[in-house]
């Protein structure tokens, strides 16, 4: 027992890393821009120079994870992570920031579908599963929450390179840790490697990733923007023809097809997308409309990430066991929307900490059972071989809707004079859109998808 809860910490460290360098990130952003001469739109780049790198591997690290075992893809994409966090820290220009997120996004592409495989095959899928995907979801809570405070702190006092370096630690004790802590990987899974399929994933997914978030700096009618795009369907179209006409193909069709995920993909693309957005929404008016220090920024999030926290650890696995995941998602997605709305009225011109409370707890709260919801979905009835690609597709649709977010709610706000005007517009859109994902979450098979269903995996990944 005292070792699965070694374990299950160490896998919940890593999503903590993960998502503190999310918010670290974006507290930082306006330090960053005036230090390498970023515009107002072009800082962008340091958050979807990550989305690109992440959203274009996902799918090929996802099968990976399966093929050649968890365990090797975690600590190698920790050591990509590490070694391209002190890059970004040691970076002089804005191409030399961008190039090293979008390797950082390369190795979370390993280390997210890893992380996830490990507590998919390790914890039986019910109530076992339930409660560590609570403690993995508190973690990126409390990495949200981290991030927050230490963007500001860092930033205010040490500069905004420290936001980076602050990885390196964390990522080589998790790779010292692991090899003592986690399974041997099972030997290597019978099948090849669909080398083409691989490809054409990469580059689909990194085109589709580049066009969005290049929409608002370049332009939506130029030849970056639109190009990537067009490139980017093309090749997701060939993708479907060749993995359709492949043995063994690196996304199996049957899968995606399948109405759970599919509706998995849906709900968590537009959840990421106005997550992206509203977080957003929220840092443009703390710090350019009320003129708040990045320290300050960084407290004023405090509320909705620790109420997060409460909410993925001990709200979560509760009503998961009692209403199932398509009840708990659906309702807890129009509660994340609701949320959402309630911060954007408190965007006043007057206004501040105190006016966005409100809406900070009812976000955090909803948001947080919706979080772990989505990936308790994502992982349901799938077969242990095929958990690896199952988080993986589940996580590109996730980078991918960030983006595609991300751009559209860019361009809504600096798209007119009246920047406050600009995000409230942005903040409603993004709430109306999360409530759609709710009702969505309602074509999600129940039967398909109970909290207790009767699999028994064990910590090597073998079923029982």
């Amino acid at each position: 027992m005292t070792r699965d809860r070694l374990r299950l910490g160490l896998l919940a460290l890593t999503q903590l890393i993960v998502a503190l360098d999310y918010n670290i990130v974006y507290v930082a952003l306006p330090d960053i821009g005036v230090a390498l001469g970023f515009g107002p739109r072009s800082v962008q780049w340091v958050v979807s120079a990550y989305a690109v790198g992440l959203g274009g591997l996902l799918l090929f690290g996802g099968r990976a994870v399966d093929r050649l075992g968890p365990r090797k893809l975690f600590m190698t994409g920790l050591a990509l992570y590490g070694v391209a966090s002190l890059a970004g820290g040691l970076a002089s220009s804005a191409g030399l920031l961008i190039a090293a997120r979008a390797v950082q996004g390369a190795g979370g592409a390993l280390l997210t579908p890893a992380t996830l495989a490990l507590i998919y095959r390790g914890f039986a899928e019910g109530p076992a599963r339930n409660r560590a995907l609570g403690a993995w979801g508190l973690a990126g809570s409390a990495g949200l929450a981290a991030g927050s405070l230490l963007g500001g702190l860092l930033t205010n006092y040490l500069g905004w390179a420290w936001v980076f370096f602050v990885n390196v630690p964390l990522a080589l004790m998790c790779v010292l840790t692991a090899p003592r802590l986690l399974p041997t990987d099972p030997g290597r899974t019978p099948g090849g490697f669909d080398v083409p399929g691989a490809v054409l994933a990469t580059a689909s997914s990194a085109l589709l990733v580049l066009g969005l978030a290049a929409g608002p700096d370049a332009g939506w009618v130029s030849l970056r923007s639109t190009g990537a795009l067009v490139a980017g369907i093309a090749l997701l179209a060939v993708l479907l023809i060749v993995e359709a006409r492949t043995h063994d193909p690196l996304i199996p069709l049957r899968l995606v097809r399948g109405r759970n995920l599919a509706t998995t993909m849906i709900v968590i693309a537009i959840f990421q997308g106005t997550l992206g957005g509203g977080y957003y929404v929220l840092t443009s008016y703390l710090q350019p409309v009320l003129g708040y220090s990045s320290l300050e920024a960084g407290l004023t999030f405090l509320p909705l990430t620790l109420v997060c926290m409460f909410a993925a650890v001990k709200v979560t696995p509760p009503l998961l066991d009692r209403w199932g995941v398509r009840t708990t998602l659906s309702v807890s997605a129009v509660g994340t929307g609701l949320g959402i709305a309630a911060m954007v009225a408190g965007t006043t011109p007057g206004g501040g900490f105190w006016t966005l409370l409100p809406g900070s707890i009812v976000w955090g709260l909803f948001g947080g059972v919706a979080f772990v919801t989505l990936f308790a979905s994502a992982g349901a009835g799938v077969a242990v071989a095929e958990q690896g690609v199952a988080a993986g597709v589940a996580s590109t649709a996730k980078e991918v809707g960030g983006a595609l977010g991300l751009a559209v709610f860019v361009g809504i706000v600096t798209g007119g004079t009246d920047l406050l005007h600009g995000l409230h517009v942005a903040g409603w859109a993004a709430a109306a859109l999360t409530a759609v994902g709710g009702v969505i979450a309602l074509a999600l098979d129940p039967s398909r998808i109970a909290s207790g269903s009767p699999q028994s995996i064990t910590p090597e990944g073998v079923s029982k």
